[in-house]
């Protein structure tokens, strides 16, 4: 009986002890800890250690991490256990470079958990050890860091303080990058190896600092691109931003500076965009390099007048002249020759009316105003005004010119490190005959027109130049340009193709801004590649 008795206090005792740990767990998680929880909750704490696998981090082709995870030191108060807050909050304002009333509002809750500053400095961190203030204590937590800071910022994005990917590769890329796999339990992300290369970045980076300084231009964007596989080398943008310090331009309002104007805005070319219309006409057998017509410096549609920059006359030209010279009645000579209906089918062919398959966010217009069916829009259209595309839209034309007529996606991962990446395999859209012949033009154009300042001794290179006025307010502006040069090179074996895209630089035309940028960078690019010659 006493054995009986015995077991059944026992029992009991377990019990109790068990129900005295639950408890105690419970009192710990809900009221001694339950301000960090909610704080966790609420997104002022970062969950990214605590509620998912580690995210996969980004790297550029080279090697060079550009997205990490690494562990950060911040610092909390437990107020409860402070005795004087004032003089607290004094030192720790000091410290911490935080206004002093901000502190001690942080002090004042009534709880065990108050953060007071996140991603400390090693110099923070080793001064709050000495001092080992009563009711402040150092902790770590996982998060995203970019060491290198701006560079190629539009393209990485950031990851916002929910543990959400924001902007550019960090949005598209966020599943894959949380390693989410349609169950419950997390695990690691995979990691993105870009196309992007560092020292091709880094120089298109300073070339636009460096023009910056001459040009004063409001902003400008680069891009270099493998135009046979739609490899992206390069995609710089000025301004850019630091992704570290993101919350920094959001609380200024600054949220423009997040998106990646390349994809995300969209812009009328100018004559950049005469390629298209000579590439139709020459690809339908209506015009041949050679063929000529005669220029009298303006044109009439209807109730308008088109005139040519600086209402120049140039008289009898050839095709390939209304390239050289960049003649606006050219242009609108072969749209006439082809047919809107057709010179529509070649602006779809071209990917102008869709978007191109980037795998970063991405806007395309519809322009349905020139799908109207006017007179002058098509005409206006064939020189690039009135008819707007992104950055990446345009550059995807003309790698069809560079590569032999195929269509290519543009695309910024090479691979993640569990697979390759899905790309459209390029679409023939047009015959190797036209794109040759276009070709030709076009280095014309930097051998006699007026992209010679993009020419490069001993290499043959192809371009054309477009300055185009700015609509504002239902008209063009008498100030404001962009100012823009595509250009490849070496122009029959092409391994490189870069825009220069400059908003309203401190110069007439692109033929004194943008072209000698590209004569820098593809410059830069032929001996980075030691690219043999052409010629002697």
């Amino acid at each position: 009986m006493k054995i009986r008795n015995w077991r059944v206090n026992l029992i009991l005792v377990l019990i109790f002890l068990l129900s005295t740990i639950i408890t105690g767990r419970l009192i710990f998680v809900q009221i001694l800890k339950g301000d960090f929880y909610r704080a966790l909750a609420q997104g002022l704490h970062s969950p990214f250690n605590e509620t998912q696998g580690e995210r996969g981090e980004i790297f550029l082709k080279n090697g060079e991490p550009v997205a990490i995870n690494v562990n950060f030191p911040y610092v909390f108060a437990s107020p409860l256990k402070i005795k004087n807050l004032e003089e607290t909050a004094k030192i720790l304002s000091q410290i911490l470079n935080l206004e002093e009333n901000f502190v001690l509002e942080k002090l004042k809750k009534e709880n065990f958990f108050s953060l007071i500053k996140r991603k400390l400095s090693q110099t923070e961190v080793e001064t709050l050890k000495k001092l080992n203030l009563e009711g402040i204590s150092l902790d770590i937590e996982r998060g995203r860091y970019y060491p290198k800071e701006s560079l190629a910022s539009s393209i990485i994005g950031f990851l916002g303080a929910e543990g959400k990917g924001q902007y550019g590769l960090e949005e598209s890329y966020d599943q894959i990058l949380r390693g989410e796999n349609g169950f419950k339990e997390a695990k690691k992300g995979s990691d993105l190896i870009l196309n992007i290369d560092y020292n091709i970045q880094f120089e298109a980076e300073e070339l636009l600092k460096k023009a910056k300084e001459n040009l004063d231009f409001e902003r400008s964007q680069i891009i270099v691109i493998e135009p046979n596989s739609g490899k992206i080398l390069a995609l710089a943008v000025y301004p850019n931003f630091n992704s570290n310090l993101y919350e920094e331009y959001a609380k200024k309002g600054n949220l423009d500076i997040f998106k990646n104007p390349v994809t995300q805005e969209l812009f009328e070319p100018g004559s950049v965009f005469k390629i298209v219309a000579i590439l139709a006409g020459l690809e339908e057998g209506r015009i041949t390099p050679q063929t000529t017509y005669i220029d009298e410096g303006s044109v009439k549609i209807g109730s308008d007048t088109i005139y040519n920059y600086d209402k120049r006359i140039y008289g009898q030209q050839t095709m390939t002249n209304v390239l050289e010279k960049s003649i606006n009645t050219g242009a609108v000579f072969v749209e006439q020759q082809i047919g809107h209906r057709k010179f529509l089918e070649y602006l779809d062919k071209l990917g102008i009316f869709k978007k191109t398959g980037i795998d970063v966010p991405e806007i395309y217009s519809q322009n349905k105003e020139l799908k109207k069916g006017y007179e002058i829009n098509f005409a206006t259209a064939s020189f690039g005004q009135g008819i707007e595309m992104t950055p990446i839209q345009l550059v995807r034309a003309y790698c069809v010119i560079a590569n032999g007529g195929k269509l290519v996606t543009p695309h910024l991962v090479e691979k993640t490190s569990d697979s390759g990446i899905d790309i459209e395999p390029p679409l023939q859209i047009i015959s190797s005959k036209t794109t040759s012949q276009l070709t030709a033009m076009l280095v014309s154009v930097v051998e006699n027109g007026f992209g010679k300042l993009a020419k490069i001794p001993g290499y043959y290179i192809a371009g054309k130049t477009g300055t185009a006025q700015v609509p504002e307010g239902g008209k063009y502006s008498a100030e404001k340009t962009i100012q823009t040069f595509v250009g490849f090179g070496p122009a029959f074996n092409p391994q490189f193709l870069i825009l220069i895209k400059l908003d309203n630089p401190k110069t007439k035309t692109a033929e004194y801004s943008a072209v000698p940028i590209f004569h820098d960078l593809a410059d830069y690019i032929i001996h980075y590649y030691q690219i043999l010659p052409d010629y002697d």
